[in-house]
């Protein structure tokens, strides 16, 4: 659930998308994005924190690494729609319409600004006390399937160390108005497809692709994902 604000209009106003404002004169521009680069700061520093006193082993690359998974725009929306943020936003009918209720980015950044409202209203703890137990939950998720190391990287790692072959990506779609581009790609491996993903940008939707990849790929000897001879674009025999 949402925290209780003793302000409501801090709350308000973190909920407020750009698309919202714009067709709301009345409200002078009283969008979220000055909260959302307050509460970007804060979440920051509190994944941080929490990172160093719970992780006392790990050296300051790996910390790194994990505060970015931790604090990602796709985790960062899935924390608003656990909270029941997604229903709260306020946004323009366009943006509205194009299906911006579902977007990450938008989920992401009301979250962050949400953060950056509850601070003013009621201090760090209030933070804390919020976004801690997320932490907690998604952490040891996050380290135990090495998802906080960029999932092109580990599938380019896979290939290469596996079958010596660099992955390849292609764009299969590029749909919807500019605003709200989705992108399709596909991931090759030699001359077979391991993955597609989808997203708002090309490099998102990439990353996508890689990880839809790495599921199948860990799972070569299974029956969804066989092990099969193929003929490289090289032409050379791997197995995938």
């Amino acid at each position: 659930m949402l925290p209780t604000f003793r302000d409501p209009a801090l709350l308000e106003r973190a909920l407020t998308h750009t698309s919202y404002a714009n067709e709301h004169p009345e409200l002078g521009g009283a969008d979220n994005e000055r909260l959302e680069f307050l509460g970007d700061a804060i979440l920051d520093f509190v994944a941080a924190a929490w990172l160093f006193r719970h992780y006392p082993e790990l050296d300051e690359g790996r910390l790194t690494s994990l505060r970015a998974a931790l604090v990602k725009v796709n985790t960062l929306a899935d924390f608003a729609r656990a909270i029941g943020l997604r229903e709260q936003i306020k946004l323009g009918r366009g943006e509205e319409d194009s299906g911006g209720r579902e977007r990450d980015n938008i989920l992401g950044d009301a979250f962050e600004a949400m953060l950056g409202a509850l601070y003013l209203d009621q201090g760090i703890d209030a933070v804390r006390a919020l976004v801690e137990p997320m932490f907690a939950q998604r952490a040891p998720q996050i380290v135990q399937a090495n998802l906080d190391r960029d999932a092109k990287s580990r599938l380019q790692e896979l290939t290469q160390g596996q079958l010596g072959i660099t992955p390849r990506y292609r764009l299969v779609t590029s749909e919807g108005p500019d605003h709200a581009k989705q992108f399709t790609v596909s991931v090759w491996v030699g001359d077979r497809q391991v993955g597609t993903g989808r997203g708002s940008s090309k490099q998102q939707a990439e990353q996508a692709a890689a990880q839809a990849a790495l599921a199948c790929l860990d799972q070569w000897f299974t029956p969804q994902c066989s092990a099969l001879v193929s003929v490289t674009s090289e032409g050379e025999q791997s197995r995938l």
